[in-house]
Formats: C-alpha cells, structure tokens, sequence
C-alpha cells in the first residue's frame, strides 16, 4: 500500500502560505491508482507479500442471544483461517481498546480505537442461534476510511460451525485477492499408530486447519501413500493389508474399497492422471521398478518407462503432457522429466545427491524433497530445472511436499519438533505452519480439490 506521506508528494506540498496547496493535493490523490488511495488489497503474484494487520474481535451475541460463549470460539476459527492463508497478521486481543467494537453497523464503531493500535482491516461479526441454526452477520471494514468493504449473512448449523466460518474465511479471501480461499478443502494423510504388538499406519482426513480429523482405513496395517481424485470423491492408498504393498481406491461418501492392483511385486505410488480415467504408479513384476498407467479397474493401459534402474513417484504435469518421476539411472534418486508423447527424458535436479517425492503444481512448479546433511528439505523448481529454491531451512525432515490445487500452498511432514506431523506453507516457503496435533505421527499429505 503507497505511503501518501512520502517525500516525492508531501515536501513540494507542505508550504502553508500557498493557497494552491489543498486544491493540489485533491487533484495528485485522484490520479493516483485506488490502491495508493488507501484500497486495501493482496498482490498474490508478488514474490513477498507484505501482511495486512486485521482485528478479529470476539463475534457479539444477538440481544437474546444464550449461547454467550460461541463468540470467542467463531473468532478464534476465523482468525486462525485468516493466519494460516499468509496474508494476514492478526492484532492480539490484548492490544484492543476497551468497547472499541460493540456491534457490526459501522456508525457504532470507532475506527479511531483501530487505527491507534495498528489496525488496517476489522472483521465484525454478530451471531444468533435458534435450536440447532446458528445465524451470522458479518462485516469487514477498512479501517483507514471508515469503510464497510464486505457485509454477509450466513447460515448454517451450530455443529457445522466451523465450516460456517471456513466459507466466510473464503469469502474474504477471495475478496481481498481475486481468487478462491482453501479453507473448505480436505487434506488426506498417514497416520503412524501404536499398535499391538507392532505399530500400524492408517489413512486420515482432515480440515485444511487440522480440524476434523477422521480415520479412513481400519486395515491394522500398513496403508501409505494416499492420493485423492480430482474430483476429491475417492481415495487411491497402497496397503499390506492383504499381504503384499497393492493399490487400493476408496469411494469416501460410501466408504467402500475396490483393490486395484494385485500384481506380484510392488504397486506403489500412484497419482491421477487429470481426466480421473486412468492411474499412474510403479510396478515391479519382481523386476526393478517402472512407471505403468492403469484404468481404474486396475488393466495396464501403458508402460511409460523401460529402464535398468528404478523409476517411481510419477506426478503429471497440469496439461497432462507430461510426468515427472525419480529415477535412480544416474547412480543416485534424481528428479526427471518425461514427455509423454515423444518419451524424451530430462534430467531437472543436479544439486543433491537424493532427490525424491517430485509434485507438479497448477502454476507448473515442481516441489520436491533433497537430502542434505542427513536431513530433507523441500525445494521448487521449473520443469525445466531452472529457478531452483529452497523453502525448508535445517528444521529435522521436511519431507512430502503436495500442492494445494491452485498451486498458492504447499503441505508437507516433518519431525522439526521431534515428531512427524503435517505442515502448510506459501509457495514461497513463508508462514510454516503445523496443522496436525493429534496422536500418533503424521506423514504423506494429499491435498484435495476446492
């Protein structure tokens, strides 16, 4: 946002004998582009972002209101919503002035008690519940113009509460940069259970923020690797569950399995392919393993590579024309790239001597984990092996990066803080946050549609 006060405006202006300073002024404020005008807006191209400080205040109860203590609860969820997208920087509760907010109309609020603490964005909100309904009015406001910005009425009910607020988060989100919010998505996961007498690895999902978490497998076994469909209604998840490592599909509304691949040997790693007809994976038939494409009732439909070393992890590439995959026919696990017209392959990663996990994003970036220094770290990269990055900096594991679908964030595993859980981040590598908390140690994310 433009600073108005800045020298190359307010030095050649603040002469108070002229009598053309104010009618200046006026005319250079209104040639000045709307976001210079104090228009709050997010760049979301812009390589670092610089936060909006936004004021989430407990949401008021209506005037019969009974449920006295939801307010604080709605507040804490849309205010972790707004921290976990990046773009936000939430005012502590504490910094608030006293009565500064006492309903969503704007006449009775004073912006004066905002803008003292720092405040650039107030999100206003009352609340109402009838029975099982609860009812919310909600009203975002720029704070340096006095200005409603967004107002909103939402229903639902109390126990879907939380997905209440996840569409208002959405909503401003999409308001304040152009494009949808991820807060109503689902985020799949392995889970590493203590068993008896062994331990077990079952599929999970969860909310985006961690919430909600369900166990999806029940198989007492080890089931890894799940990925859903682009339609985000089935599941797909290798497991021993019936002895060797075979691919399985779940259809998430009935809760039913269909084992895909039982072939001797390995079938592991699969991903969609974009038109959900048909599956990517690894297959051994007790041989090194290669990359095949199957239909969904598990017949090979192709074999993609035909090499003496091990090919695994294919991820397609937005359009579908390509797949990137590790291969160890170098000496060592490196990233490559396939053309799957031609069947031209490109070696894209030079810099580690193990690189694994490769994710094709919709903006066509490619994250995937290095090891360094005995330790993983997550990086991004073009197709084509340039604009290398580094995101994760020496904190335990970083492993298993997948993208959200609009490429803006990245989810991953690591055990920075001496167990396995599950991570969010921008794409730049900004505002790492853990999500999963629960028991057990998580790994392996899959990033559901919006």
């Amino acid at each position: 946002m433009t600073n108005l006060k800045s020298d190359s405006i307010w030095t050649s202006l603040i002469n108070p004998s002229s009598a053309t300073v104010f009618p200046i002024l006026i005319a250079l404020l209104l040639l000045l582009p709307p976001q210079a005008r104090g228009k709050i807006y997010i760049d979301i191209n812009s390589p670092s972002v610089e936060k909006l400080r936004i004021a989430v205040p407990e949401f008021q109860p209506g005037a019969s209101e009974k449920e006295k203590g939801l307010g604080r609860e709605l507040a804490d969820i849309a205010e972790n919503d707004l921290d976990l997208s990046g773009y936000f920087m939430s005012i502590e509760e504490e910094a608030f002035l006293p009565d500064a907010v006492s309903d969503v109309a704007r006449e009775l609020i004073r912006f004066r008690d905002w803008t003292l603490i720092g405040a650039e964005l107030l999100l206003a909100c009352k609340y109402s519940t009838v029975g099982n309904n609860l009812e919310l009015e909600a009203a975002l406001y720029d704070v340096f113009r006095g200005k409603r910005i967004y107002t909103k009425r939402l229903l639902g009910k109390v126990d879907n509460r939380r997905e209440l607020i996840h569409r208002l988060s959405n909503e401003i989100l999409q308001l304040l940069t152009g494009e949808k919010g991820m807060f109503l998505s689902k985020i799949a996961y392995v889970n590493r259970l203590k068993g008896n007498p062994h331990f077990t690895k079952e599929i999970f999902v969860c909310d985006v923020d961690g919430h909600n978490s369900r166990q999806i497998t029940f198989d007492k076994s080890i089931s890894m690797i799940p990925r859903f469909s682009p339609s985000g209604k089935k599941l797909l998840y290798t497991s021993y569950k019936d002895g060797g490592p075979m691919l399985y599909m779940k259809d998430l509304s009935t809760g039913v399995d269909a084992r895909i691949s039982s072939r001797t040997g390995l079938n592991i790693g699969a991903c969609w392919a974009s038109d959900s007809k048909s599956i990517a994976l690894a297959l051994s038939h007790g041989e090194n393993p290669d990359i095949y494409t199957i239909d969904l009732k598990g017949n090979i439909r192709k074999r993609l590579t035909n090499y003496w070393g091990i090919d695994v992890s294919p991820s397609f590439s937005p359009d579908g024309k390509r797949m990137a995959f590790v291969s160890n026919r170098s000496g060592s696990p490196q990233i490559y790239v396939m053309e799957l017209e031609t069947g031209a392959v490109n070696r894209i990663t030079y810099d580690s001597r193990y690189n694994t996990s490769p994710s094709w994003s919709s903006k066509d970036l490619i994250a995937f984990a290095a090891m360094e220094d005995g330790n993983f770290d997550i990086y991004t990269v073009r197709p084509d092996g340039t604009q290398l990055h580094r995101l994760t900096y020496g904190q335990g594991k970083n492993e298993d990066p997948c993208w959200s679908p609009d490429g803006r964030y990245i989810a991953f595993s690591s055990n920075r803080t001496g167990t396995y859980g599950i991570y969010i981040m921008t794409a730049g590598g900004q505002n790492q946050r853990r999500i999963t908390f629960g028991e057990g140690e998580q790994t392996a994310p899959s990033w559901s549609p919006f």
